[in-house]
Parts: C-alpha cells; sequence; structure tokens
C-alpha cells in the first residue's frame, strides 16, 4: 500500500471529523453530556456529578472532566465538548496500528488502522460524542501495552496499561478491565502459556488501577455513601460505589439492573451491519476463518499467530449480547480487534492466490451496496437541503463521478482487488464528508434546543426571568444559552415581564391570561433521532413538525 494512499485516506478522515466538530449537537446522549460537562465546569464540582442540579449516576466522570478542561480554554461550544473525543479517536487508530505491528506486517497494520478510522461508527462517534469514543480509545490502548509488555517486559509499557484500564474504568466502568481480560486470556490459553495466567505482577496492577480510581471513588462515595437512599431513575441507591463497580455492568446480566431493552443475542450483530460499515462483510469473513483456523489446530496457536483479536471480539460479543439492556454502541468498544481481523483478511485478499475465487462475488456485492449507499446519501441531501438546486448539481456530478469508477473497475478485472479498497474509502468516506457538511447541519434546524438558543443569545434575552413552561427542553437550550432554565407548570407561576419557551399549543391558553403577551420568535421543534418517512418528504414535513414559541408576557393595560 503506497504510503500517499494512506495518507490521503487519513487526512480525509481527519477532513471529515473536523467537519463534524462544528455540527449542532444532537439530542439526547450527546447534548446531556455535554450539557453536564458544561454544568460542572460552572459549579467546579468535579468529584460530584450534577445534570440540571440534579445528582447524575449513569456514566462516570471521565468524559465530563476531559470536556470540562477543554471548555475551561477554548470556551463553551459544541466542539471543545468534542475535542477530548476526537484526540481518543486518533489514539484508538495510532494504537490499533502498534497492536497490529505486534503480530503482523506493516501493511496488515496499517491497513487496520485505516480500516477504524474510515468504519462508519467512527465518523458518527466524533460528532455525536458519547462515553464510547473515549473508552475505545483507552481500551485499545491497554491491550496494545499489555501485548508489548507480554513481549518485551518492560515496566513502562505494565504501568501504560494499568493508566489505559483505569482511564477506561473511569469513563464507562468495569467493562475496560474486562476486555483486555477477555483479549489476552484466550490467547495465553490457545498457546498453553498457563504461567502468564498467574503472575504477581497482575496484584500491582490491581494496586495500580486503585490508585489511580481513587478520584472518582471519593466523589462516588461523598455523593452516594454518605447518603444512601437516593432516587436515581425510581430505584433508591445504598451504595455509588457498588452501582459503578458493579451493577451498572455486571447487574445487566445477573439482572440487578433495572435496564431491560434490546435483549436480543443478535441485537449487536444486527447493528454492526451498518455500524461497521463498509467492512462488515469482509470483518465476518475474517472472523469465520480466524475461528475456523484455531479449530483446525485443535486449539492450538502456532508461533506467530494471535488470537487476542478474534478472542477479544468473540467473548466480548457473548458479553455484551448476554445483557439484558444494549444499545447499538455497546459493541464499538472492540471494534479495533474487528478493524484488525478485518485487515488481515482483506491483505489475504488482495495478495494470495488462494482467494481468487472471493474476489468476484465480493466485488459484485459490494459495488451494490455502495451504489444503494449513495443512492440513499443523495437523496437524503436533496429532501433535506435548503439550497437544492446546488445540492442537486453536485450530487449529479458525484454520481458521475462514482459510475465512472465503477465502469473502471468492471472492465479492469484483474486490478479489481485493489481498485475495490479505494472505492470502500472513497465511499464510506465521501458520504460522511456530505452528510456531515449537509445533511446533519439541515436536520438540527429542526431541534428546538440549539435554535431557541441562538435566539437568545444574539437577542440578549435577559436569562434570569426567562422560564420553559410546560414542555421538555432537552439540553441543546441549556448548553447552548449557557444557563439552567428554570420550569414552569401552572399559569398561576407566572408574572407580568417572564420571557416563556413554551409550545405553539398553549399559545392560546397563556393569550387568555394574558392578552397583551408578545410573541418574540417561532421555530420548528422535532425529535431529530427519530426520523420518519413522512418527515423526510419534504411535501408531507410541515404536518410533522411541532411548533415552540418564545414570548413576553405583559400585564393588561
Amino acid at each position: 500500500m503506497k504510503k500517499s494512499f494512506t495518507l490521503t485516506v487519513l487526512f480525509s478522515c481527519l477532513i471529515v471529523y473536523i467537519i463534524g466538530l462544528f455540527i449542532p449537537l444532537m439530542e439526547i446522549d450527546a447534548a446531556q453530556y455535554a450539557s453536564i460537562s458544561r454544568e460542572m465546569l460552572d459549579n467546579k464540582s468535579y468529584l460530584q456529578v450534577f445534570d440540571l442540579g440534579k445528582d447524575y449516576l449513569d456514566k462516570p466522570p471521565m468524559l465530563f472532566w476531559l470536556s470540562a478542561l477543554s471548555m475551561k480554554f477554548f470556551g463553551v461550544h459544541g466542539w471543545s465538548y468534542r475535542l477530548p473525543s476526537l484526540l481518543f479517536s486518533f489514539l484508538s487508530v495510532f494504537s490499533t496500528y502498534k497492536l497490529a505491528s505486534l503480530f503482523y506486517k506493516k501493511e496488515t497494520a496499517v491497513l487496520s488502522a485505516l480500516v477504524l478510522a474510515s468504519c462508519q461508527a467512527v465518523f458518527l462517534i466524533n460528532h455525536d460524542v458519547r462515553t464510547d469514543t473515549m473508552l475505545m480509545g483507552w481500551v485499545i490502548f491497554s491491550i496494545w501495552q499489555l501485548a508489548a509488555w507480554y513481549q518485551t517486559k518492560k515496566w513502562s509499557n505494565f504501568f501504560l496499561a494499568c493508566i489505559g484500564i483505569a482511564g477506561g474504568m473511569m469513563t464507562k466502568g468495569p467493562i475496560a478491565l474486562m476486555v483486555p481480560v477477555f483479549a489476552l486470556a484466550p490467547h495465553f490459553i490457545l498457546r498453553r502459556e498457563w504461567k502468564q495466567l498467574f503472575r504477581w505482577e497482575y496484584l500491582l496492577a490491581v494496586i495500580v488501577i486503585g490508585i489511580l480510581l481513587i478520584p472518582m471513588s471519593i466523589g462516588l462515595y461523598q455523593q452516594y455513601d454518605l447518603h444512601p437512599g437516593k432516587i436515581i431513575h425510581g430505584v433508591p441507591i445504598k451504595s455509588g460505589l457498588r452501582f459503578f463497580y458493579w451493577t451498572q455492568s455486571f447487574g445487566r446480566i445477573t439482572g440487578e439492573s433495572e435496564w431491560k431493552e434490546n435483549s436480543s443475542f443478535f441485537f449487536l450483530m444486527q447493528n454492526m451491519l451498518w455500524s461497521f460499515l463498509p467492512w462488515i462483510i469482509f470483518f465476518l469473513i475474517g472472523l469465520f476463518l480466524a475461528a475456523k483456523k484455531v479449530l483446525a489446530q485443535k486449539f492450538r496457536l502456532q508461533a506467530g499467530q494471535e488470537f487476542i483479536t478474534t478472542g477479544g471480539f468473540i467473548i466480548t460479543y457473548c458479553a455484551l449480547g448476554s445483557s439484558q439492556a444494549q444499545l447499538p454502541h455497546y459493541i464499538f468498544v472492540v471494534f479495533p480487534l474487528a478493524a484488525i481481523v478485518t485487515a488481515v483478511f482483506l491483505d489475504k485478499l488482495l495478495n494470495e492466490e488462494g482467494f481468487v475465487k472471493w474476489r468476484r462475488p465480493l466485488f459484485i456485492f459490494h459495488i451494490s451496496v455502495f451504489i444503494l449507499l449513495w443512492g440513499m446519501a443523495i437523496a437524503l441531501l436533496v429532501v433535506m437541503a435548503k439550497d437544492s438546486v446546488r445540492i442537486i448539481i453536485l450530487s449529479v456530478f458525484i454520481t458521475g463521478c462514482v459510475l465512472r469508477e465503477l465502469i473502471r473497475l468492471w472492465v479492469n478485472k484483474d486490478n479489481r482487488p485493489n481498485r475495490l479498497l479505494g472505492i470502500c474509502f472513497y465511499s464510506i468516506i465521501g458520504i460522511n464528508f456530505f452528510l456531515n457538511l449537509v445533511f446533519y447541519p439541515s436536520l438540527l434546524q429542526y431541534q428546538m434546543g440549539n435554535t431557541a438558543a441562538e435566539y437568545i443569545n444574539q437577542n440578549k434575552i435577559p436569562l434570569s426571568n426567562t422560564y420553559v413552561y410546560g414542555m421538555s427542553e432537552g439540553r441543546t437550550l441549556d448548553f447552548y444559552a449557557q444557563h439552567i432554565f428554570q420550569h414552569k407548570t401552572d399559569r398561576s407561576e407566572l408574572a407580568a415581564q417572564d420571557i416563556i419557551i413554551a409550545s405553539q399549543d398553549s399559545l392560546a391558553s397563556l393569550k387568555s391570561h394574558w392578552p397583551q403577551l408578545k410573541t418574540l420568535y417561532t421555530d420548528n421543534d422535532y425529535h431529530v433521532t427519530t426520523l420518519s418517512l413522512p418527515f423526510l418528504t419534504p411535501s408531507k414535513r410541515e404536518q410533522e413538525l411541532k411548533k415552540y414559541v418564545i414570548v413576553e408576557l405583559r400585564a393588561s393595560k
């Protein structure tokens, strides 16, 4: 693989990531976490976490710490909230390359990094930032450092691995410890290296990790263990320490956790069909071949072989798939391992004669997928973009370029494998470029929080007497206005000179009591994470939208 090609792919991915930094934050999770980070910075409450002034226990504080620190230096912006997570994406890509380099040739290691950098999930979690971006970075970094420690015996690798595990645990709990165990334990078992399972250094690792977890543990103890019985999601919490170190993760398997959704074992794999595009088919074949090879060798690795990636993915998937509460992004933590499995198969597909028969069917299948994806992307751009003429012209140009590539691929049969790899990168990067540049910004103009905050900021609306009345505003309003808005639910609580953010449906009722009220601003309100076909149809969109108003209450003359 040429260096120029590698740099072009990485630079193109970086451009898409950077564009994503400036998309308005999306409800629910990303906006909530950004709001919590801003509130932490504002209150200087770094050990105890609050959400709109209420106790918050769902996630550890690492994301909030780093995002608050970023906003302290760069100001409160969506991009400054996302910046630390973007840096962890770089760490994920680099650590994937370094881990693969320990066992495979440089070309395979480079391809592993490129596969991870260009999969759909990584594009998504660099603008819809949750804890998973940081978790993925911490976990693959710790696995790389542990694997390097086993090979070199350097203490620097050992302590860096401990830092990675502790950082991951302060990002999303014990899963950051379990994934390295799931990855390395089967590797040692298949190599019959039993002594690696019982080393005194592991006790030292527990001590080091425990010391690093002290700040988070102190905060949990002060906020919950000293005040048992606080109600979180309708459940009394006796111990914050137990909740984070056991219930939040293992409780989803044992049944102790109150969360119960998407419990199918195949739920995560179904979502990988889109989140690991365009590499999912290559990965599934590679995973099957790797498992088949180990089975043929009677569960014994030969010299130079590794099972860290295959075993780490399979066991982690089984653990997560057994949970009674799953979300699509839970599996992202092992996408770096999946990227290496994928790259190993791609290297065989491109370079080994034994895989010649695989090339044509994979070529035909993926060309069909790319045509479908480009068609869907162009359709989304056309129906959502305000400047439809410019977008249509641009879409026609892109379509022509894609068709030209497809024709060249079809005619030049001997070079199909390498060109197929190129068009995989070309398609997924190009599609996400236009999604981040046009689709998401257009879509998020229908999200109430950021548009209302923009009006409030531009017109210097006084925040001290501005309230939300009879509706849920999400978190983008609080984040972008840099203010926690109080709620009023009864007309008797309202007073003259109050400025009210409310549903347009409540306007008539407000006018009956405040006939002199002044409507300052009106705009759309739509839950953008629940896209529907009627909403995406321009002629039917208006029927799907709700309206909100910002009004000033005035006393009758």
